[in-house]
């Protein structure tokens, strides 16, 4: 099995993306760059098994309709829009309320943080993987959306502070620490570039979320969220530890 991971973000030279190659008791990073475009993400995922996206698929339903009425000038009063509370059905999706739930990891929101840039290059990306061909179902196609952070603290691993220059330290150790939990992980000539970048990092992690989703063993959504998790998108949570996916 072939798994791919994108740490997608708004601009190529922040973006990275891992290949991991399964076979029996190993998981061998065969490929891993950063500074990657489209052209070259839809390469890598052509013929991989699964492969994990760590971006926003969607939009809130709510904050869609209220975009939509509101460019059409029409009433939005049954909204109470003066209060956070009263906005939060705009900016949280299902999956995101889920994950808060489980984790207590509150995702950023895709319409009121900088992260709907990526989630803007992210529909472009999953409707060219779409017209080549790929399965883009957003909850359980051949790639599914995924959240490090949340994976990480799922698999009782640190899953914050280790991101940025000055927190070098913190990610060489989640590193070492993520090979010791995932036997026969095979960073080979990537170790480096792991501990020097957290996304080159994250895009590995992805890739290791890309095979749990692949082998069943990430949380799917409830019959009652199944509906507007096909227009919203899917977070895929894993569910068991890190040496069950070898």
């Amino acid at each position: 099995m072939r798994t791919v991971g994108i740490d997608l973000a708004a601009e190529p030279s922040k973006t990275a993306v891992a290949s991991v190659v399964w076979e029996g008791e190993t998981a061998r990073v065969v490929d891993l760059r950063l500074g990657a475009t489209d052209d070259q993400l839809i390469e890598a995922v052509a013929g991989a098994d699964k492969c994990g996206i760590d971006a926003p698929f969607g939009w809130p339903d709510a904050f869609v309709e209220f975009v939509v009425a509101h460019h059409r000038r029409e009433s939005s009063r049954e909204l109470e829009l003066n209060s956070r509370a009263g906005r939060l059905p705009l900016v949280r999706r299902r999956t995101d309320r889920v994950v808060h739930q489980v984790t207590g990891i509150v995702p950023l929101s895709v319409s009121a943080d900088l992260i709907a840039h990526v989630a803007l290059r992210c529909a472009g990306l999953l409707a060219q993987l779409a017209a080549s061909g790929v399965d883009v179902n957003r909850v359980d196609g051949t790639v599914v959306e995924v959240y490090p952070a949340a994976a990480l603290q799922r698999w009782g691993l640190p899953f914050r502070g280790y991101k940025g220059v000055a927190n070098r330290a913190r990610l060489e150790e989640l590193v070492g620490r993520f090979e010791e939990a995932l036997p026969g992980l095979e960073l080979g000539e990537f170790h480096a570039l792991c501990v020097k970048s957290d996304d080159a990092f994250d895009a590995v992690a992805a890739a290791v979320i890309a095979r749990a989703a692949a082998i069943g063993r990430t949380r799917l959504p409830a019959p009652a969220d199944r509906d507007p998790a096909e227009r919203e998108g899917w977070i895929h949570l894993p569910d068991g530890s890190l040496s069950s996916l070898v």
